[in-house]
């Protein structure tokens, strides 16, 4: 644990490293919430389309970012999480000339007694 989930408009496909972003948010997990090294699963999907607002501007893009991690974290070990992933996204991922980028993060509690995991080596 954690289970992270980046989502990101398709316009910035071809335009981050997304292997980088996902190490770079694994440590910091590690370090802002004492996750497991190991423990840290990020995964990355691709949205299609976005619509910001009433107007929807086509150049419009996102990277929402969301967490979940087991009980016991204070509010201020959350905060700095999501602070410094808003500094990561905006490091690895530029938004393109009159576009505009939204990032966004979310860190929420799993039940611990109704999550399992596990793992098969190939």
């Amino acid at each position: 644990m954690p289970q992270i989930s980046v989502e990101y408009s398709s316009s910035l496909a071809g335009t981050f490293d997304r292997r980088g972003l996902g190490l770079a948010i694994n440590r910091l997990a590690v370090e802002a919430i004492d996750a497991k090294p190991d423990a840290c699963k990020t995964v990355f999907r691709q949205v299609e389309a976005l619509v910001v607002g009433t107007s929807g501007r086509a150049a419009d893009a996102q990277v929402y970012v969301q967490f979940q991690i087991f009980p016991g974290r204070t509010p201020e070990a959350k905060a700095a999480l999501s602070e410094g992933v808003i500094e990561l996204v905006a490091a690895f991922v530029r938004p393109e000339p009159g576009s505009r980028l939204f990032t966004a993060v979310n860190v929420e509690d799993i039940d611990r007694d109704s999550y399992r995991v596990t793992s098969v080596e190939g």
